[in-house]
């Protein structure tokens, strides 16, 4: 591992899983690293609530066959996950034609199978789904892939992009696998193995474009904010891409037999899950929690996302109100990853690299993925080029080796 000296300072702002990770990677190549996170607790969007309800900023998942749980999984990382029961898989159900069904429609099955590669990237994925299975098959699958969108309308996105989605949330045997304790746990972890390569974490600081400028002049900065503060930070219009809006429900309710595990809405955007299925620490003995997430459109209320909540509450979870114990919600505005719409794919999002040894990492720039892999992606990317300028500047060697 190369050590770079007094030249090699990196300088990375946010410590969610996008900074995490580019803290991580800088630290791993002999650069000294400094983390900035204005908020008192490391996470991000990955944050999970303290106290009986554990609870994240809507419903998380890694994907194992993704890139950031391998890469988790190597640095002995990913710790305790769990996947969904068997038994639990058996109460998957699906809302069609405003009944609970406990099958998805054969077209939902038969698009699962086409490959990705196959839909056109300028086309809307409503137009090409129908040409394969017929408008009602295309209309469920686009609201079953919101899941992994957080969007009002999936069906006008790019027919690659929500395919590419559509086929990873349907994969058999599921991917989605899920940190025991929440995401603080994995967060801790990162955070842990940071510290322990000699990564400086700051918080309660928040950094503004004045203090960006001092940083900048010790060394190359990573900033690992959400786009909005990313914009306002560098001070750059350009710095935009269209996310979700989504409204958020979190639950509470006394276990009773029979609850779905999820219910995925097929004729509106909509999805619940009972985490404490797969995780009973997420909840008191004897409780239930439920996270859903409603897509809304631009100029929508957020009471309409929560009557569809509430719709399919009635549907999954019946007597749920009387049951409840504990009830939160949130609307994510802008921050539930980048979508791409049709003649657009990952690659035309705000570069990660900036200018003047400044690069961008998030989910919503130019990196490969699926939700948290895009700010993973993003954030191995930009360590790795500032790590790049580091050397640079100070003529050193750089290993680049273990990233």
């Amino acid at each position: 591992m190369g050590h770079m000296g007094q030249a090699g300072h990196i300088h990375v702002v946010g410590g969610g899983l996008a900074g995490l990770t580019a803290a991580i990677t800088a630290a791993e190549s002999g650069a000294r690293v400094t983390l900035h996170e204005g908020h008192r607790n490391l996470g991000g969007r990955a944050r999970t609530a303290e106290g009986p309800y554990r609870t994240n900023e809507g419903p998380h998942a890694v994907y194992h066959r993704g890139p950031f749980g391998t890469w988790l999984a190597r640095r002995d990382l990913l710790g305790p996950v769990v996947s969904v029961p068997l038994l639990e898989g058996l109460r998957f159900r699906f809302r069609r034609a405003g009944a609970l069904r406990a099958l998805p429609p054969a077209a939902l099955l038969r698009l699962s199978r086409r490959d990705p590669r196959t839909a056109p990237v300028d086309g809307a994925f409503r137009e090409w789904a129908t040409g394969q299975v017929g408008e009602d098959g295309a209309r469920a699958a686009a609201n079953f892939a919101a899941a992994a969108l957080f969007h009002h309308d999936p069906g006008a996105l790019s027919a690659r992009f929500v395919q590419e989605r559509f086929r990873r949330l349907t994969s058999l045997p599921p991917e989605a696998r899920y940190p025991v304790g929440g995401w603080a746990r994995l967060v801790e972890r990162m955070a842990a193995h940071a510290r322990g390569l000699g990564v400086v974490v700051g918080t309660g600081a928040r950094v503004d474009t004045r203090t960006l400028g001092e940083l900048a002049r010790t060394g190359p900065v990573v900033v690992a904010t959400s786009l909005d503060s990313a914009r306002a930070l560098l001070d750059d219009a350009s710095l935009t891409w269209e996310s979700g809006r989504t409204v958020l429900v979190d639950l509470a309710v006394r276990t009773r037999r029979g609850d779905a595990f999820i219910v995925s809405d097929l004729d509106e955007p909509g999805w619940l899950e009972r985490f404490t299925a797969q995780d009973p620490s997420l909840a008191p003995a004897g409780e239930q929690l439920l996270q859903g997430q409603f897509a809304i459109g631009p100029d929508a209320r957020r009471a309409e996302g929560v009557a569809r909540a509430e719709a399919l509450l009635d549907l999954g979870f019946p007597g749920w109100r009387e049951r409840t114990t504990w009830r939160a919600g949130a609307l994510a505005d802008g921050r539930t990853g980048a979508v791409d719409r049709p003649g657009t794919t990952w690659r035309d999002r705000p570069s990660v690299v900036r200018g003047d040894d400044v690069f961008l990492a998030g989910d919503q720039v130019a990196a490969p993925g699926l939700l948290s892999e895009v700010s993973f992606t993003s954030g191995l990317e930009a360590a790795m080029l500032a790590v790049k300028a580091v050397g640079r500047r100070s003529g050193s060697g750089v290993d680049l080796n273990q990233t």
